[in-house]
């Protein structure tokens, strides 16, 4: 079966087996508890910086994930994508992590692929794109024998549409679903070409307690389409596309709440005057 690669190993994240073990098993922190009064936990929102910024994050969301017994398949949604970008899939073969492969799930992927207008991406042909890959290995050390679905929707209504027919083909192949959603938050700063609060402490506390935490407070609200037009209002989901296809998959798998996990932000780590946010959000049932 052909392979893509880990195109980020060894820059991103670490490039080798052991140490890609060692790095998550630092990051599960076992003072940050997964909800445990919930049914089921179905989904997640994860941020896809760099491991030393937001792995962390990501790692713990996933690992709240893997309470769900026998999940079988992943459905991530990523990628940078603008309002009028094309559906983006990739529908077979396998994606190279440090701790082995990933399967695609063919028969879900392609079912969907056959249904709705998608530009399709083979182990050899695609665009190189960080907001999937990082979180693969997180993914396949929870989850080893799990097969995944990578797909790129843009911000837009018939998004949701998609999300929730993946979720439906799913059901009706007796798969065992999760959802992830990758996104970070606010980018602000020179570097971005975005400072409506000019620089300094002033703008990185209205970042954190004012533009990232309308974004957040939508997304633990579960509401897919405000997370849209909120990207666009104020710039602060640089993937809303992704945030809000897997909010409204996760819906169809029957969550019902949400629960913020870890907010943080790289200024945090290494102050600078810019600088970008990240969440963990987990998506449940009673």
């Amino acid at each position: 079966m052909k392979t893509r690669g880990a195109d980020l190993a060894g820059s991103w994240y670490p490039g080798g087996e052991s140490d890609c073990r060692r790095a998550i098993e630092r990051f599960l922190d076992p003072e940050l508890l997964c909800p445990d009064t919930w049914r089921d936990i179905v989904g997640g929102i994860v941020p896809h910086a760099g491991w030393v910024f937001s792995g962390k994050i990501a790692c713990k969301v996933i690992k709240c994930l893997s309470v769900k017994d026998g999940a079988d398949t992943c459905i991530i949604f990523g990628r940078h994508l603008h309002s009028a970008s094309d559906n983006i899939i990739m529908k077979e073969g396998q994606w190279a992590t440090p701790l082995g492969e990933l399967e695609v799930d063919v028969d879900l992927a392609a079912q969907l692929a056959a249904e709705f207008l998608f530009d399709v991406e083979t182990t050899s042909r695609y665009d190189h794109d960080n907001t999937v890959e990082v979180q693969l290995p997180f993914i396949k050390y929870f989850f080893p024998e799990i097969r995944i679905v990578p797909i790129g929707l843009p911000p837009n209504p018939a998004s949701l549409d998609i999300a929730k027919r993946a979720v439906e083909i799913s059901k009706g192949m007796g798969r065992k679903t999760i959802v992830l959603g990758s996104t970070d938050l606010t980018h602000y700063g020179p570097s971005y070409g975005y400072t409506p609060k000019g620089s300094g402490e002033e703008a990185v506390e209205w970042v954190k307690t004012v533009n990232d935490r309308r974004a957040v407070d939508l997304m633990v609200a579960m509401d897919e389409n405000a997370v849209i037009d909120e990207s666009f209002e104020s710039h602060n989901i640089c993937c809303s596309g992704a945030v809000a296809a897997a909010i409204a998959a996760i819906k169809e798998l029957g969550a019902v709440r949400a629960k913020e996990m870890i907010y943080s932000n790289s200024y945090d780590l290494r102050p600078d005057n810019s600088f970008v946010g990240y969440v963990g959000i987990v998506f449940g049932c009673d």
